[in-house]
């Protein structure tokens, strides 16, 4: 197939205009931090610029002292040696220039794919693993961020030593600067190898790497069930084949590139003798002289050193494109409605409204079928039926993390005003998840998420109507004691009453409970639930429970059961 056959194809598969595409996206930043980068990339001009005149500065050095000139030995020495130390200082400043470039921009990136990961759409969100997202949101910014800071101007920087290099010869002697580049098709041949290969490797190194750091967040989440299975030795033994198929899929890579590598430098060895040969030769035909011979070795070194700097840039350009795919691929995720909203009115009575609702997952059969569900203010509201049957489902619609595929679900403030479930209608709910949901830090730390203003006064209240202070009180640092990830150092049933109060504290007009109240003795779980409804601020409540006497206290209850919801009388 020809040379134009081949780039049709290429074409036609997507690869190059996935990569523009690439491109085009990290030219935004690159366009932002345009005026740091444009410093960066003078300073390396000059610095290489100076480089290559020290070269001269050799020769000049070198010809007086072979000549016996001894009155110009001083002035080229000073020369070459100011040449020399303004290019270290400039390449000194230039390395913290990109420093200080490089942070800021991996600061930037990673702050906007942070918070686009926060407001995208939950749904689309959850087919990542935490890992992956973990790993995008790190690795790939580092790496994206580097090549916003440093490909551009590694790239005018070799040019510009190749270039510089190439006429200096060219000046002195055109034959050597034609031995000097008959190894650039060679280097271009072996490239062009790497291309195919490297960007299969990146996208295959970089999925091995989101599958071991999700496997390693998995099991470090969930080492209580490993340690109470005792299937340490399990997890160890799938650690290692992760293990085994990373380091696989890198020394494949390795021995490609060593090989590659060998035979570039072979070449450069050729072309250093054949250099150094013809040098030799001139030298001896008394041509040119020992000056000229050492600035031909000094810059036949830098022309092959750009040149190679030139085109080990493809690579790097593959691996930048394949991370900032990957953080396309997340950018380009819908954002949840209402994400970037803010409603008045949500603070007061609030009234929610499920109308004929029929919902579905991606591609999946119907979890709820013309559901209907009311609550008004100063309801307590349960919700029951088997597990697995949707209720938490309910609970994710109410908040718009997810929509239905029919039907409509409202929220109404007291002025009278009606706005469709999401994002932005989440300020009239407080919400306690079905597990664990405390951070590390302090328990102070934890409620104060939803309420950063809150006084001490005012979280020791939102423990007191959660039933949480009489546990708290007794600890050596009260509300400033440590919590560990995921509550480590507190019961389930303590977790969750922290969770319940930090739910208070957003003083939020309807309170969604999913099961939040499992792990509580009946008595403590009533004692709460009057609590919230009498003190808590709360004015409406919708409770997951699988409790009968629980369900019985409240004002409704709704039966969830198949797909099926019904309203029930209560006892």
């Amino acid at each position: 197939m020809t040379l134009s056959g081949k780039l049709k194809q290429k074409i036609g598969d997507g690869g190059l205009r996935e990569m523009w595409d690439e491109t085009k996206w990290m030219l935004t930043y690159i366009r932002r931090y345009r005026f740091v980068i444009m410093i960066h990339i003078l300073l390396g001009i000059v610095g290489t610029c100076m480089s290559l005149l020290s070269s001269i500065g050799m020769k000049r050095l070198i010809d007086a002292v072979t000549g016996f000139r001894y009155s110009n030995i001083w002035g080229d020495a000073l020369y070459m040696a100011g040449m020399l130390v303004g290019s270290a200082v400039l390449s000194a400043i230039a390395g913290r220039i990109a420093a200080i470039i490089n942070i800021r921009v991996q600061n930037g990136i990673q702050a906007e794919i942070y918070d686009r990961m926060l407001r995208t759409d939950w749904e689309s969100l959850e087919s990542f693993r935490s890992g992956d997202l973990l790993q995008r949101l790190n690795g790939d910014v580092g790496t994206v961020a580097s090549g916003v800071t440093s490909f551009l101007p590694s790239f005018v920087t070799g040019s510009v030593q190749f270039f510089g290099s190439l006429v200096l010869i060219l000046f002195y002697d055109p034959m050597m600067a034609l031995i000097a580049l008959i190894g650039a098709p060679l280097s271009v041949i072996c490239s062009r190898v790497l291309v195919r290969r490297m960007r299969d490797y990146n996208k295959r190194m970089k999925v091995l790497s989101s599958e071991v750091m999700s496997f390693h967040d998995d099991s470090f989440r969930n080492l209580t069930t490993i340690k109470g299975f005792g299937i340490m030795d399990a997890f160890f033994h799938r650690m290692l084949d992760l293990q085994h198929r990373y380091r696989t899929a890198y020394l494949d890579y390795n021995r490609f590139s060593v090989v590659a590598s060998l035979v570039m430098s072979l070449v450069g060895l050729l072309i250093s003798a054949g250099c150094f040969g013809w040098g030799v030769y001139r030298l001896w035909a008394h041509a040119i002289t020992f000056g000229v011979m050492t600035m031909f070795l000094q810059l036949t070194g830098i022309l092959r050193g750009a040149f190679s700097s030139i085109i080990g840039l493809v690579p790097t350009y593959i691996s930048i494109t394949t991370s900032a795919g990957r953080l396309m691929a997340v950018v380009e995720l819908p954002e949840e409605p209402g994400a970037r909203e803010t409603l008045t009115g949500l603070d007061g009575d609030c009234a929610c409204e499920m109308q004929d609702v029929t919902f579905s997952y991606q591609d999946g059969a119907n979890v709820l079928e013309h559901v209907s569900l009311s609550v008004h203010p100063g309801e307590l509201v349960a919700l029951t039926g088997p597990s697995g049957e949707g209720k938490t489902t309910l609970i994710r619609l109410l908040l718009g993390l997810v929509r239905p595929k029919s039907g409509s679900i409202t929220i109404t403030t007291a002025d009278g005003e009606t706005h469709t479930a999401s994002a932005a209608t989440r300020g009239a709910f407080s919400y306690v998840p079905q597990g664990n949901t405390i951070f590390a830090g302090t328990i102070a730390d934890n409620l104060r998420m939803v309420s950063p203003e809150a006084t001490d006064d005012q979280i020791l209240e939102a423990l007191d109507i959660a039933c949480a202070w009489e546990f708290v009180k007794k600890l050596p640092d009260g509300i400033y004691s440590e919590t560990g990830e995921l509550g480590r150092g507190f019961s389930e049933g303590q977790a969750q009453r922290l969770a319940v109060a930090r739910a208070v504290l957003r003083r939020a007009p309807i309170l969604l409970l999913d099961e939040a109240t499992s792990a509580l003795d009946e008595d403590t779980e009533q004692r709460m639930l009057h609590n919230l409804m009498e003190r808590g601020g709360v004015r409406s409540c919708v409770l997951i429970t699988h409790r009968p006497g629980t369900a019985a206290i409240c004002d409704r209850r709704y039966v969830l059961r198949g797909t099926i919801l019904t309203e029930e009388q209560t006892v």
